[in-house]
């Protein structure tokens, strides 16, 4: 069984826009009579219809000269010559588009609906400033119309977003749309008489809001709604309990289907699914920025953003278009120690967002929830099938859309960007196999990778120097890696997705859904790498992207990282640096002296394992490491003094020490590590590193496609399950009650609430720092934790903090760039990493002296 959860329907709850209270912003709705300020050449539209018993000319000519500005405003026209009827009828009121004929014929029967002085939704957009002399509204009298309105309006407004366009609030209700309706009542009545801030529904979705963001339990709902009914008058209208909460907003919900498969999963039923959605400012964000000084901080800055825009100018001319990530990862809802259980949520991301509000779990939407308790491995595109479907017609057809930011529709569009997978869910989304020695999905058939005769292993050893400049002193190097073999290939690159297809389809590999799909394709993988074709081929557009799958850097730099430390710690069991290893060391390499002794049948110790009083020092210094408050965790609690060994390393303390090593020169840096290490400790996940750099400077900064956001997520979406009976409906039910309380958040007469601005611990902000004449690196970006104390700083200390203090002086720089061009000077042949070690030297000595002069 799966559960699909509309996609169009999160674009709809996450781009909603407040516009309500905004005094820059057009009025919306009923309030525009609060807001606006009639105007004398408006009075037309109220006086002067009928003159002794007769159409006046005058007030028709008057309806031809709005009939006109309004066909100028194509965004605001609808099939060319339609346009909303703004008479009193109870079905038009700037609701309905008639043709204009009709729309002048109803004006002469009914009259312009009441207080409609500003054409809105005729493509004004300006408030005037003549007022009228008859009528005079004071800015304090409007806000106090306006707050006295304001939950009545929004709240209204809510109700009817969330029913979509076709909701007509004034027509008689179908039992589908009878929720809406209740909610409209729900809307109208105050909480309890004389309150004026909240009403029945207001005061039920904020409940709802507060519950969900603070992730408290259903029973502390109810014990906190019993005690409100304490405090509140007898005859109130607040809901009782959870229950009735979620019974009055149940209108607000996304829409869901449980879609049935077969027990084998190989097929299975679903319908076409639908919805509408909406845009605002912040998704127009990627076209509107630029970079600064030729750095990517966007995947919008990026050549393969680039690139997809070049290949499809139709889609990308729109900019308020959606790029799409997906991920997807499987986990344990029982723990380690419970039932055996596989569950899998599939979540797509929008990149059109500004860097604050990317990859943040708020703009994370669950779109399918593939139940278990089976593993999917191969088989997770019979349960895409649903959201591929939907993604097809979110790119050919798309979906009609009103920009409330705008005041215009537009047909909306969407395209699938990329994955985001850990490496073992790469080979389920891509159909390639990581696993074996074809396991990497860059190099493909040209990788160099070998089984290694004693332990039987897949080695990636000596693969690196085919990625090195021709000139490169490695490539003829015979002596630190594979004996007698110098490396003269070049990388012949990444594979384009043209090339990638017609490879599929020459080789005949058949979709996981097809018939006889498990006997066609296991034949063809073994003779290839491949094990399927991707259902995310049948997206029109795939084949033209430059980056389809992301390799996971969180992953990547975990397993590197262990690989390490348990080698250089020698971790029984975990070390790469094994008997068998050397065994078979000098069958590839020349490396005598750490052979096995034959008279004593020990094996000499090797240069890369340290000692024990080695292990002492190196773990005596991570413990006294102290970082800025938020950039680790403390990585003291992290070492075992007495087994000599570090312990529960996160994946972040891993990126920690990972980003000091990894950096644009990985090809050397990996082949000096094949200069130290065995090629037993070369396995697949060794070698991935080097596509990381090309992955970068393809689709941008690597903390828009890494798994950390995705694994954050996962955890929350665990803790959903309060019935372990029924995990997939504890998660859909939990979900489902959050995007309705976001949803209802932007409707909030203070903003939006689900992405509050909380405080940090320590954090103080510089407008707190009165002396405007500090230097910025004394104006302190946080306070002290804990007790204060005082000792002497060592003359190492001392000066280190004069060093650090110098170069982190905004004040001080141009004073470095001066010493640092003298240097340059006097020193033409020094390197960056030159100058910066004289610098670190020199310059605090030359500064003294150079300000005292």
């Amino acid at each position: 069984m799966v559960t699909h959860i509309k996609l169009t329907s999160f674009l709809l709850a996450m781009v909603v826009q407040e516009v309500i209270g905004s005094a820059h912003s057009p009025p919306y709705g009923p309030i525009a009579a609060f807001l606006l300020v009639m105007e004398d050449d408006r009075k037309w539209m109220y006086e002067g219809r009928i003159v002794n018993g007769m159409f006046s000319n005058e007030w028709g000519d008057k309806v031809d000269e709005f009939v006109a500005f309004a066909l100028r405003h194509p965004e605001c026209v609808n099939g060319g010559t339609a346009i909303r009827c703004p008479c009193t009828l109870v079905k038009c009121q700037n609701k309905k588009f008639l043709n204009v004929e009709t729309v002048k014929v109803h004006l002469y029967r009914n009259g312009f609906v009441p207080d409609y002085y500003v054409w809105i939704y005729h493509g004004e957009k300006q408030v005037h400033q003549r007022c009228s002399s008859s009528v005079r509204v004071s800015v304090s009298e409007t806000d106090q119309m306006v707050s006295d309105n304001m939950n009545h309006t929004t709240y209204h407004r809510m109700v009817c977003d969330a029913a979509g366009p076709e909701f007509n609030p004034d027509e008689e209700p179908n039992a589908e749309a009878r929720n809406f309706y209740d909610m409209i009542r729900a809307g109208d009545k105050p909480v309890y008489e004389g309150n004026s801030k909240h009403t029945q529904l207001s005061a039920a979705v904020r409940m709802l809001e507060i519950k969900c963001r603070h992730r408290c339990s259903q029973a502390w709902f109810d014990d906190m709604s019993n005690f409100i009914q304490e405090l509140l008058p007898q005859d109130n209208l607040m809901p009782l309990d959870f229950y009735s909460t979620k019974k009055l907003v149940r209108g607000l919900g996304l829409p869901v289907q449980v879609i049935h498969c077969c027990v084998n999963n190989c097929m299975i039923y679903w319908g076409r699914l639908y919805a509408s959605t909406a845009a605002a400012n912040e998704m127009r964000w990627h076209s509107e920025h630029h970079m600064e000084d030729g750095k990517m901080c966007h995947p919008s800055d990026a050549p393969a953003w680039k690139h997809f825009d070049g290949c499809f100018p139709d889609f990308s001319s729109e900019v308020r278009n959606v790029r799409l990530g997906l991920f997807a990862d499987g986990f344990q809802p029982f723990g380690q120690s419970g039932q055996q259980y596989s569950l899998w949520p599939v979540v797509v991301t929008p990149y059109n967002l500004p860097p604050d509000l990317c990859m943040k779990e708020e703009f994370m939407f669950l779109t399918v929830l593939v139940s278990g308790p089976t593993n999917l491995k191969g088989k997770i595109d019979v349960f895409l099938q649903p959201l591929i479907a939907e993604l097809k017609s979110l790119w050919g057809v798309g979906v009609q859309t009103y920009d409330i930011s705008k005041w215009q529709n537009f047909q909306m569009r969407a395209a699938l960007m990329w994955t985001i997978n850990d490496f073992p869910a790469y080979s389920m989304m891509s159909g390639w196999s990581t696993a074996g020695m074809l396991a990497c999905p860059h190099c493909m058939e040209d990788s160099d990778a070998f089984r290694l005769i004693k332990s039987g292993k897949q080695s990636w050893f000596d693969n690196h120097r085919k990625f090195l400049p021709m000139n490169h002193p490695y490539r003829h190097n015979t002596k630190d890696f594979i004996k007698k073999r110098k490396v003269t290939k070049q990388f012949p690159g990444i594979r384009s997705g043209d090339a990638i297809l017609q490879d599929l389809n020459n080789r005949g590999l058949r979709k996981v859904i097809d018939v006889d799909v498990e006997v066609v394709n296991a034949a063809i993988s073994k003779t290839c790498g491949w094990n399927k074709r991707s259902i995310f081929w049948d997206l029109p557009y795939w084949r033209e992207h430059l980056l389809r799958h992301n390799l996971d850097v969180m992953h990547i730099e975990k397993n590197v990282f262990d690989n390490i430390f348990n080698t250089v710690f020698n971790i029984p069991g975990k070390t790469k640096d094994t008997y068998k290893s050397r065994d078979e060391l000098n069958k590839y390499c020349r490396h005598p002296q750490f052979a096995q002794n034959l008279v004593t049948s020990k094996y000499p110790d090797v240069p890369f394992v340290l000692n024990k009083s080695q292990k002492k020092d190196l773990l005596e210094w991570v413990k006294k490491l102290r970082f800025p408050d938020g950039y680790a965790s403390n990585l003291g609690r992290c070492v075992d003094a007495n087994k000599l060994k570090m312990f529960g390393m996160k994946s972040h303390e891993c990126h920690v020490f990972m980003q000091r090593i990894l950096d644009e020169q990985i090809p050397v840096i990996l082949c000096n590590l094949e200069k130290i290490f065995p090629p037993s400790f070369f396995d697949s996940m060794e070698h991935l590193p080097v596509h990381l750099a090309y992955e970068a400077r393809i689709a941008g900064p690597v903390h828009y496609r890494w798994m950390y956001p995705p694994e954050r997520y996962l955890r929350k979406t665990k803790h959903k399950i309060m019935n372990k009976a029924q995990v997939e409906g504890s998660i859909s039910i939990g979900y489902i009650m959050d995007e309705a309380a976001k949803f209802a958040s932007f409707y909030f007469k203070e903003g939006d609430p689900t992405l509050p601005l909380k405080e940090k611990r320590n954090e103080v902000y510089l407008d707190d720092i009165v002396d405007d004449d500090m230097f910025e690196i004394f104006k302190p970006p946080g306070k002290t934790i804990g007790a204060e104390g005082k000792r002497y700083l060592a003359d190492n200390e001392y000066t280190a903090a004069h060093l650090y203090v110098l170069m982190n002086c905004l004040e001080v720089q141009p004073f470095i760039d001066v010493f640092v061009t003298e240097k340059r000077k006097q020193f033409p042949n020094l390197n960056d990493e030159a100058v910066n070690a004289v610098t670190e030297q020199e310059f605090p000595s030359w500064f003294e002296k150079y300000v005292c002069s």
